[in-house]
């Protein structure tokens, strides 16, 4: 696992390959997996692969979305608010399953945040969002994670670079120690 959160990196640049359908399956299931306060999953997915459908998506939003549209996947990320108080946690939560499973399977993938963000001065994303895909006001969009075979190289992270100060044992201001090994 530490491999692969070393390597992922948000892509933006994707091949005009197809994700094949058993890929999708399976990045589902993960999301499908992904755990939840109370067990009460109150995350939904919408799974967007027609081309039309994303170049739609790609306007989602003001600034940051816009190479949606040239992804050959995107996965919508709903959260249902009467569900659950934490319903964005949860839908967070299975994002980021998203993201590490998609890499785990030699696919890039890319964040769109959507909650409270704007489409337009009088329109929000998720308004924008809800009325495109037929979602119901009761369902919250939370975000959108473009997924594809990457057409950028970024380099892993380097673990030389992990901001160790920011982690503290036992009381804030005692800083943790890396311990080799």
């Amino acid at each position: 696992m530490l491999d692969v959160l070393l390597k992922r990196r948000s892509i933006r640049k994707f091949k005009e390959t197809t994700v094949e359908h058993h890929l999708i399956e399976q990045l589902i299931k993960a999301a499908l997996l992904s755990p939840s306060s109370r067990n009460i999953c109150p995350w939904e997915f919408v799974v967007v692969t027609d081309s039309e459908l994303l170049e739609e998506l790609s306007k989602s939003k003001i600034h940051g979305s816009a190479f949606l549209k040239n992804a050959p996947l995107g996965i919508v990320v709903l959260g249902d608010e009467e569900k659950s108080d934490v319903w964005i946690e949860d839908a967070s939560i299975a994002s980021v399953i998203l993201h590490v499973t998609a890499e785990s399977m030699g696919l890039g993938s890319c964040w769109i945040q959507i909650r409270n963000r704007q489409h337009s001065e009088s329109v929000t994303s998720e308004e924008y969002i809800q009325e495109l895909l037929q979602i119901p006001a009761t369902k919250r969009v939370q975000a959108i994670i473009a997924i594809g075979y990457p057409d950028e190289h970024k380099k892993p992270h380097d673990e030389q670079d992990l901001q160790y100060h920011k982690v503290h044992e036992n009381q804030y201001g005692l800083n943790w120690e890396k311990r080799e090994q």
